[in-house]
């Protein structure tokens, strides 16, 4: 996708320095923006959107692996943090650090 960018943006830049336009200069700015806004932002807010709903579908008994990879199966949930049972220990984790429920089909 950048490499068409990269062959459109100097013919439409020819284009507006030849034509003397104000508005010709701001069309390739307007869609660099509204591609930025899909291929960018679009998918980081649906990434989000899924970690929230994660975090707050997950429950006590549930087994999850931490974005730091860490196994192990919630125990206690407090307003903010999980309390979860690892091989021999107990750890405390902010409900953030949720990245999968283990056992899940979908994700």
């Amino acid at each position: 996708m950048s490499a068409l960018l990269v062959i459109v943006a100097p013919i439409v830049a020819q284009e507006a320095e030849a034509s003397g336009s104000p508005l010709a200069f701001l069309v390739p700015i307007v869609i660099l923006g509204g591609l930025f806004y899909v291929l960018i932002l679009m998918p980081q807010r649906r990434r989000q959107k899924q970690a929230k709903e994660l975090q707050s579908s997950v429950a006590v008994g549930d087994e999850i692996r931490t974005i730091g990879g860490i196994l192990g199966k919630i125990v206690e949930e407090d307003e903010s943090t999980f309390t979860i049972q690892l091989d021999g220990s107990r750890m405390r984790i902010t409900k953030r650090a949720v990245a999968e429920r283990i056992g899940d089909d979908v994700e």
